[in-house]
Order: C-alpha cells, then structure tokens, then sequence
C-alpha cells in the first residue's frame, strides 16, 4: 500500500499535478516505516523528486545521499543506483562526476546492467558541461557500449549522435560527420524528429566549419523547423535563439 500511494503520487508529479500528488505522498508517508525497506525507500525517492522539482537542490541532494546508503546497505541495488542518478542530477558538477561513478560501481556489483547505459551517457553530459571533453567523449563511448548490448534501436541511435556530437565538441570534423551523416536517415526511420533536429544542427556546425556555407544553412533551417516542433523555445530557449542567430549570420554571408 505505501510503495502504491508514493507511485501515484510520483505519476501525479509526472503530469503536474502537484497537489493531487502531495495529497498521496503525505498518505503514504503516514505508512512508511524505516523497518520496512521497499515502502521507506519508495517514499523517501518520490519525496526527493518532489523536492528536485521545486529547485530545492540541497535538500534533495541531502535526501538521495540517505537514501543511498541505506538502500545499499540493504543491497537494494536499483534503488541505490536510482538514488545515486539523482545526487547526479541534483547537486554540483563536482559531486555529479563522484554519485555518477557510484551509481556505476552499484549497478556494476548487483549486476544491473541496464543502468550502465544510462548512467555512463549521463557522466558524460556532466563532463561536457565542465567542457572536460575527452572525458565527455570516453564516457559517451561506455554509454554507447552498454546500449548496443542492453539498448532498443532508439538508445542505440541516441548514443551514436552522443559519440558524434562529443567529436563536434572536439573539433574532429571528419569523425563527427562520419558518425552524424547515417543518423539522419536512421532518425527519419524512426521517426525521431527531436534527434533528427539534433542531427541537422551538428551537420550544420560540421559544414559551417568545412566553409560548406549553403550546406550548412540546409541543415540548420531543417534542424530549426523540426527542433521548434519539439517544444526546443520551452526547454532550450537559449539554444534554439542560438540556432536562429546562426541562420539569419549564414543567410547574409552567403548574400
């Protein structure tokens, strides 16, 4: 009962509606007992998520790092990984290197493989934040090799533009576009217009590097038209204003 009403309220938070949310949260937290691992633990991760939604980074950090430990301590293994992926998201940069790599060696010692993808990609996302690139790209590459042997199609293709994309960051131009060329077909496959924009974006970047002017600005008008479907001036208005800059620069270069 306590490990079901902390899902529903983890489902409400999921489709905002915090209210409906707090309402099943504050129930199942009157059940939970630190006696009883999986509803304590059920509780205390959605009260975290709770927390990381409203920026109260540090709490939620506090939280998730208890959480950890006692999830490992009972070798709870997804659930300490799971706790562990969260410190990675909500605390700094520093600490997100040291919970992702703790997230690892937990999945690695219960043997959860089909976290290592995910959680290797994400190390990865951390150290291109910080610009540590190599890193970005070794971690990218591990993400990679986990997804090709645990992964769907679609996690497959995601850590190969994760792989082209970190060689973008690294100014290898040839070995970005040899990765990034075939996606745009295998994204039109699976018809996975967010990527498919991603895509677009980074060919352009390749092209605008190679002085393929005409080119680049075909990649960048496609990925901008298919980046604004995906919601990109909501989530990324910052980005995408940077998208939109680079086109109307191409446009009167090429003029």
């Amino acid at each position: 009962m306590t490990e079901a009403m902390a899902m529903i309220a983890r489902t409400c938070l999921i489709g905002d509606d915090k209210k409906s949310g707090y309402h099943w949260l504050n129930s199942a937290e009157k059940l939970a007992l630190p006696q009883e691992p999986l509803g304590w633990s059920r509780v205390q991760s959605v009260r975290g998520r709770f927390l990381w939604q409203e920026k109260r980074l540090i709490e939620a950090t506090k939280l998730f790092k208890e959480l950890y430990q006692y999830c490992s301590d009972r070798k709870l293994h997804e659930r300490a990984i799971d706790a562990a992926h969260m410190v990675a998201i909500t605390a700094d940069h520093e600490e997100q290197i040291i919970w992702g790599k703790k997230g690892i060696r937990e999945a690695e010692a219960g043997s959860v493989t089909g976290w290592l993808g995910p959680l290797w990609n994400n190390l990865g996302v951390t150290y291109e934040d910080m610009k540590q690139y190599d890193s970005s790209l070794a971690a990218y590459k591990k993400a990679r090799e986990y997804h090709y042997q645990h992964g769907t199609e679609s996690n497959k293709m995601i850590a190969d533009w994760a792989v082209g994309h970190a060689f973008l960051n690294l100014k290898d131009y040839d070995e970005a576009e040899k990765w990034l060329e075939p996606l745009v077909e295998w994204c039109e496959k699976l018809e996975d217009n967010e990527f498919l924009g991603f895509t677009c974006r980074d060919l352009g970047k390749v092209n605008l590097a190679g002085e393929k002017y005409q080119s680049a600005l075909d990649y960048f008008i496609r990925a901008e038209k298919l980046l604004k479907e995906a919601g990109m001036p909501d989530w990324n208005a910052e980005g995408y204003d940077k998208l939109l800059n680079q086109i109307k620069e191409l446009r009167r270069k090429i003029e």
